[in-house]
């Protein structure tokens, strides 16, 4: 609604400047301009007003870069005003709001915003190289319902995955009794050099909530930004290393079962039912257990070495993550749907439900 609102008045902002250069040129007589223009400044009223169009295209067609012509937009046409001031000078009140749309658009989609970090550790992926194919023969370290897990996906025969891509749409919320907010992400994970990037758009009460997970050989990051400016978290250390870790390797298990057999998961058989595994990544070393239904579905995940906050020890808590609706996208069987859960001693609780709108496996930068 803001972006329809704010579209709407720089398309008429623009439209109206072109009436400077019809005055200017003599195209109609608008006696409500009563201030001569010579034909220079006429043809600054134009450009202004094809400066405010394009604004208004590329908010839809170009939101990475539309700030610029916004700010180039917007000094033309505060100049033209400033020469007809006693005709124009209502037309400063709309400048003064595609400033504010510029800032915005600055802050949360030029160099310094969290989307271009995103976009920048998106070079990392690499160009997908020739991958190996994963064989029968890989399955059998794995206990027997990973191994059913993995057949039933349809990754055996398939080239070993490199890389993937997700979109996602879906709602979180901090607390059992804080509201949900609505949300779009986007994920790129690298598999040879474990890395993680998550960036998500929220919306918390009316207003935008930029969000950036990074995991890499470095260590995890979480930054919470309110409408790109504000930083309401800034979070590293050792206790969400070692979350992300868990997440890493969540994210392995749901939407890359073929590459269970990596020599950095060591296997425990459990049933017919569930395995446990521990997964070893710098100096983490985390475990979890996944379950399965009678079809051989992965139906949950679970781990006890997981913080509820970014940098608290004392809060070490259950996590699963229950997935559902199973779906071939690409070459995989994988769930479209999930939850995530916190396990305290309260009672459980969901904190967000995810929908899998896209994923690309072995992608370039």
């Amino acid at each position: 609604m803001i972006r329809a609102v704010f579209i709407s008045l720089v398309v008429v902002h623009g439209l109206i400047h072109f009436f400077g250069f019809a005055k200017a040129f003599g195209l109609a007589a608008l006696p409500q301009l009563a201030l001569p223009i010579s034909r220079p400044v006429g043809v600054a009223w134009l450009v202004a007003g094809v400066l405010s169009l394009c604004t208004a295209v590329a908010v839809l067609l170009t939101p990475r870069w539309w700030w610029v012509l916004a700010s180039l937009a917007l000094l033309t046409s505060q100049a033209v005003i400033f020469s007809s001031w006693s005709d124009a000078r209502f037309g400063a009140i709309a400048n003064v709001i595609l400033l504010l749309g510029a800032v915005y658009g600055f802050l949360s989609r030029g160099p310094l915003s969290l989307p271009a970090e995103y976009e920048r550790d998106q070079a990392l992926a690499g160009p997908a190289h020739e991958a190996e194919v994963l064989t029968e023969a890989d399955l059998k370290p794995l206990p027997e319902p990973v191994q059913n897990y993995v057949r039933r996906a349809g990754v055996v025969g398939q080239p070993r995955v490199q890389n993937f891509r997700a979109n996602w749409v879906g709602r979180i919320r901090a607390s059992p009794t804080d509201p949900w907010m609505s949300f779009t992400a986007q994920q790129l994970n690298t598999l040879d050099t474990p890395r993680r990037f998550f960036l998500m758009d929220a919306t918390m009460k009316g207003l935008p909530v930029d969000v950036f997970h990074a995991f890499d050989e470095h260590g995890a990051t979480m930054r919470v930004r309110l409408l790109s400016a504000k930083t309401m978290v800034d979070a590293k250390g050792e206790v969400l290393t070692r979350s992300e870790t868990v997440t890493l390797f969540n994210d392995l298990c749901i939407f890359t079962p073929g590459e269970l057999v990596r020599p950095s998961v060591r296997w425990e058989a459990i049933d017919s039912r569930s395995a446990r595994a521990h997964f070893t990544l710098g100096a983490n070393t985390i475990s979890a257990t996944l379950f399965f239904d009678e079809a051989g579905e992965l139906v949950d995940f679970r781990s006890d070495d997981r913080a509820a906050t970014p940098e608290g020890k004392a809060d070490v808590m259950p996590w699963t993550t229950p997935v559902h609706d199973f779906a071939t996208v690409g070459p995989a069987r994988v769930p479209t749907k999930a939850e995530t859960r916190w396990h305290p001693d309260a009672g459980a609780w969901t904190y967000g439900e995810f929908e899998l709108k896209s994923l690309a496996y072995n992608v370039g930068h």
